[in-house]
């Protein structure tokens, strides 16, 4: 199996960046890979990192935080509130813990193309200096390895 073809967009002068990728897996399978917290850690995140799971509520009204931690000990943490969580998408807030108060709201949608699902995050920021410092914190450089590992885990169930 290949790795899904990731496409990062982040227009000029805008608050929004989006990652879309088809994941080889049902649609199913790609929804309890973000909703289920044995599976989740098994692709969110840098593989070098461990978690710490302090909350993690994908309900509506839930809330989560989860902390990586570096193979020197150091943490970082996010956290975020879920706004909505159904099939066929999941809005929910995300901060990162060193920069905090700069959030930004994700909507991740869930759709079935061909027996694949198509993931698409978007990410809402509340400044283009905020989204254009996410980007180069990783976020772009990390979507495709992010969707690789999402697949993986998707595909095993």
């Amino acid at each position: 199996m290949s790795n899904p073809e990731t496409t990062y967009t982040a227009e000029p002068n805008s608050h929004v960046a989006t990652v879309s990728a088809v994941i080889d897996a049902p649609k199913a399978a790609v929804y309890r890979a973000h909703t289920e917290i044995d599976l989740y850690l098994r692709w969110w995140g840098p593989r070098e990192l461990t978690s710490k799971v302090e909350k993690f509520e994908p309900v509506t009204g839930g809330s989560w935080r989860i902390s990586h931690v570096d193979p020197e000990g150091n943490e970082y943490g996010f956290r975020g509130v879920y706004h909505e969580v159904s099939a066929d998408r999941i809005v929910h807030t995300f901060e990162f813990d060193g920069t905090p108060g700069h959030v930004s709201l994700e909507t991740i949608t869930f759709e079935e193309v061909d027996g694949k699902t198509k993931v698409t995050t978007l990410s809402v920021f509340q400044s283009v200096e905020d989204r254009d410092g996410m980007a180069q914190s990783g976020m772009e450089e990390f979507a495709p390895i992010g969707m690789a590992q999402l697949q993986e885990v998707a595909a095993s169930l």
